[in-house]
C-alpha cells in the first residue's frame, strides 16, 4: 500500500476535502472543521462538482455555525440544490449547527464517537473531519476509495465501512490519511468510473482489473 500512496502522491500532488477537491475556480475556502463538516454532509449521494458549487454558494451565504444554526431552512435549501436532496440536507445542516451550539460550545468535536452523533454523520463523513480539519490519521472511505480499493483487489468488501477497516489493516497508520487524499483525485482524473484510463495508469501494474483486461 506505501507504493500505491507513494506514487499517487508524485502524480497528484495536494488532495483536498470534499467540496474543494474538483477542478473549477473557487475560492479554497480553509480547512476548518467547520467547513470540512458541512462540505462532507453536502458531499454525500451527490458527484464532487456539485458538492463544489453548493459549498462554495452556502459559505458565500452563511460562514459559520452559528450563521446556520439560525438561518431559513428554505434559503438553506436553496443555496445547497446542486448538491442534490436540498430539503434533506439543508435541515441536516441547520440540526447539526444547532446541536453543535447548544450541546459543544459552537465548536466540532474530533472524537469520531462525538462526530457520529450527529445527523447525517456517519463514519465518512468523520473520518474527513477528524483527518482533514484535525490532522488525525483516519480512512476516509468515500465512493472513490470503496471503488477503487475492490478494483484493484486491495480488498474485496461489499460497504464502504467494510472497505475502511480492511485498509486500516494493510495500510501503516502514519499513512490513513493519504488514502482519501490521493484515491479520491485518482478517480476523479485518471480510474473513472465509467472508462477507466488504464493506459495513463500509473498504479496498473498492482491492479487486478488492469491485469485481466489488458
Amino acid at each position: 500500500m506505501t507504493v500505491i500512496l507513494d506514487r499517487l502522491s508524485r502524480e497528484h500532488g495536494r488532495g483536498a476535502y470534499p467540496g474543494r477537491s474538483s477542478e473549477g475556480l473557487s475560492p479554497e475556502w480553509d480547512a476548518s472543521p467547520f467547513h470540512v463538516l458541512m462540505a462532507t454532509i453536502l458531499s454525500q449521494r451527490t458527484k464532487d462538482n456539485n458538492t463544489r458549487k453548493a459549498s462554495d454558494a452556502l459559505f458565500k451565504r452563511f460562514d459559520s455555525i452559528e450563521q446556520i444554526a439560525s438561518a431559513d431552512i428554505d434559503e438553506i435549501s436553496e443555496l445547497i440544490r446542486p448538491a442534490g436532496f436540498p430539503k434533506q440536507k439543508g435541515k441536516a445542516l441547520i440540526d447539526v449547527c444547532n446541536i453543535l451550539t447548544e450541546q459543544y460550545n459552537s465548536t466540532v468535536p474530533s472524537d469520531i464517537d462525538e462526530l457520529l452523533k450527529l445527523p447525517m454523520v456517519g463514519r465518512k463523513t468523520a473520518n474527513c473531519v477528524r483527518s482533514y480539519a484535525f490532522g488525525i490519521q483516519a480512512i476516509c472511505v468515500d465512493t472513490h476509495v470503496h471503488r477503487i480499493a475492490n478494483l484493484m483487489g486491495l480488498v474485496s468488501t461489499r460497504s464502504p465501512d467494510e472497505t475502511e477497516f480492511e485498509l486500516m489493516k494493510i495500510t501503516p497508520e502514519d499513512r490513513w490519511s493519504d488514502v482519501n487524499r490521493y484515491i479520491v483525485r485518482h478517480g476523479q482524473t485518471v480510474c473513472l468510473p465509467n472508462n477507466p484510463k488504464c493506459d495513463k495508469c500509473s498504479i496498473a501494474d498492482m491492479c487486478d482489473y488492469y491485469i485481466i483486461v489488458r
